[in-house]
Parts: C-alpha cells; sequence; structure tokens
C-alpha cells in the first residue's frame, strides 16, 4: 500500500488540488477491514469568496475543520446524507474540495453490505453514497488524511491527464451555481452527474485573487 499525499499536496490553490484529486484512490481502514475506491468526480469551493461554502459565513462550530489545516477530511451532515470534503490551502483559508464519486476498487463486498444490492456503478455515486460505501462517519470530521492511518487519500496513481478530465458548473445548488468548478474523469461510468457538459480542460491560468481558475 503506497503512502499519504504529503501535506504540501494541499497547501495549494483549492481548483489545481481538486484537478490533482482525480484518479487517486482513497483509503478507509477500520481494523482488517479495508475499502478503497478511484476518486473520479469532485467539486471545488472557495471558501468566504464562495457563496455555495459552508465557510462563506464565518467560522461555526460545524465548520471549524475548514478553517484548520490543510489536508484534513471535512464530514458534515446535509439532507440526512454524511458528505466528505478534503481542506485545502491552509489556515484561513477555508477552501475543500467535495468528493462527489468513486471507482470501487477494493472491498466492494464491504460497500455492498454498507450500501445493500446495488449496481456496483452505484455504489459509490454521489457524495452520500460515497460515504455510506466507504464506511465514513461525521467522527471522522477533522481526520488528518497525511498520517496514512484509518483515513487517507494514497499517492499511488498520478493524476489524471488533463485531456480526460472534464469541466462544468457545480450540481444541486442555488446560490453561484454558474461557477465551472466540478471536475470529473470523462469516461467513467461511476460519475455522479452528468458528462453531456464534458470538455478537455485549457491549462489553468492564475486568478487576480491568486486562485487558479479553469
Amino acid at each position: 500500500m503506497a503512502g499519504p499525499l504529503p501535506k504540501s499536496f494541499y497547501e495549494r490553490d483549492v481548483v489545481t488540488v481538486a484537478r490533482d484529486l482525480l484518479g487517486r484512490r482513497l483509503v478507509h481502514r477500520i481494523g482488517r477491514l479495508l475499502t478503497a475506491g478511484r476518486i473520479v468526480e469532485v467539486e471545488a469551493y472557495l471558501g468566504l469568496q464562495d457563496p455555495a461554502s459552508h465557510a462563506y459565513c464565518g467560522p461555526t462550530r460545524r465548520n471549524a475543520t475548514l478553517f484548520g489545516p490543510a489536508g484534513r477530511a471535512y464530514v458534515y451532515l446535509i439532507h440526512n446524507r454524511v458528505c466528505m470534503d478534503v481542506t485545502a490551502a491552509g489556515p484561513h483559508q477555508p477552501h475543500a474540495v467535495l468528493l462527489r464519486a468513486l471507482e470501487p476498487l477494493q472491498g466492494a463486498e464491504h460497500m455492498r453490505a454498507r450500501r445493500g444490492r446495488v449496481p456496483t456503478r452505484d455504489l459509490a455515486r454521489g457524495p452520500g453514497r460515497l460515504c455510506q460505501a466507504m464506511g465514513i462517519g461525521r467522527n471522522l470530521d477533522g481526520w488528518d488524511l497525511t498520517l496514512g492511518r484509518r483515513l487517507w487519500i494514497d499517492d499511488e496513481s498520478p493524476p489524471a491527464d488533463p485531456s480526460v478530465i472534464g469541466i462544468s458548473t457545480r450540481l444541486g445548488l442555488s446560490k453561484a451555481a454558474d461557477r465551472p468548478l466540478r471536475f470529473f474523469l470523462i469516461d467513467s461510468p461511476f460519475v455522479s452527474g452528468p458528462r453531456r457538459k464534458a470538455r478537455a480542460l485549457a491549462p489553468a491560468q492564475p486568478a487576480r485573487d491568486g486562485l487558479t481558475l479553469p
């Protein structure tokens, strides 16, 4: 098993982190029980600059993880489903990447035990399903993903080539819904949202606020 991505991976602008997470493997170990999946879809959230971010209105007890170090799991409940973001940038820059979908790689039988009798394609297709399939609960909010224990993202696989990454607006939002901050693997059947808006990414351009935007 490869080691975890280092903290320096996450201490970059959130759009770069989001794109570079595609193709990486999320791993969760509970005792001897291990589940893992390839990240195939993500969304970036820009903290205090983003009305759709949980951090937009400032720090609270619920979103405290967003205001801490990069490389932590921000695990929260929304619409009665547990979802997981990965924090990026660094302290006082509450940026995060929502993990939207995985391709199951290891422990599919454990995922089915948690999710029920569903097709393999649907085991972790969607942020709530992803956490349910991987056994990720609210107790992991704030977990340090760089430790390489229990929950981490490993560095075994390189990031996806830009030519296979699609981009679209984020899904299910009522605010800042027009921002092209959803990234996904174009040919993956495990992507949770539409792929009809897919296009290859041009080289990223730095934005005036220091973020890298597509």
